[in-house]
């Protein structure tokens, strides 16, 4: 397992539990989604797992390893690759090149190895160009791709995307999709999108009443919102 949550516990100041004796395992290489009314808890489950938010009950476990403190949670952060809902809130430097660069210069790569991982990576999203790039003049779609180049570099042993494709036209959407579908790595996309996710992942789980539940294949997934998602089943064609 990569991930592994057990009774998982969290409220925020107004006291509505959020997670509530919350279980759910990501095995390696499984490509899931996880869909919910906003405010079902999918992002602070999402923080949680990468020490954002801190949970008052229940264990966190990734490769296996027991995640009790701030210090463990540096290594997650260098094993799970996580993409904010916002892409303000990854992107910091001045260009996209520094952005794209930063965290493997902070995991020790020299300059000239960081610069050729991070045009790599940017060639791969078809940003190639993009490296002077202003990061503040970008449109919304654009940081949100390179927000994804940022957390691909660092080559992860499993991602967390929190709505990947929002802001993003057609061709955008399909070139994450194809990027997703082309890694051998495991993932967790929290999306609106169904047809996204029947595209990208291969099992749907849905938040409810603070605990997530087996949904089913996600060919099932219907294209458009349907009132009866957060049922312990979907409608099938």
């Amino acid at each position: 397992m990569i991930i592994e949550l057990d009774n998982l516990c969290f409220s925020y100041e107004s006291g509505k539990p959020i997670l509530n004796d919350l279980k759910f395992s990501l095995p390696k290489g499984e490509k899931l989604g996880l869909i919910g009314y906003n405010g079902s808890g999918k992002t602070t489950l999402l923080h949680i797992i990468m020490g954002l938010l801190t949970p008052s009950s229940g264990s966190i476990r990734v490769l296996g390893k027991p995640i009790l403190g701030k210090k463990d949670f540096v290594g997650v952060r260098r094993t799970i690759g996580f993409l904010f809902q916002n892409a303000d809130d990854q992107l910091f430097s001045p260009t996209v090149l520094e952005d794209v660069a930063f965290g493997p210069l902070n995991l020790g790569k020299s300059p000239k190895e960081a610069r050729a991982m991070a045009l790599e990576t940017l060639e791969m999203l078809n940003l190639g160009g993009f490296e002077n790039r202003v990061t503040h003049r970008l449109s919304g779609g654009e940081k949100k791709l390179v927000s994804l180049a940022t957390v691909l570099v660092m080559e992860p042993k499993a991602l967390l995307l929190d709505e990947p494709t929002t802001g993003l036209d057609e061709d955008a959407r399909g070139t994450i999709a194809s990027l997703l579908n082309g890694l051998s790595i495991g993932y967790v996309i929290v999306s609106h999108e169904y047809d996204f996710l029947a595209a990208t992942t291969g099992k749907i789980y849905s938040m409810n009443e603070g605990q997530i539940h087996y949904n089913g294949g996600a060919d099932a997934l219907h294209g458009h919102s349907h009132k009866h998602l957060l049922k312990k089943h979907l409608h099938r064609f």
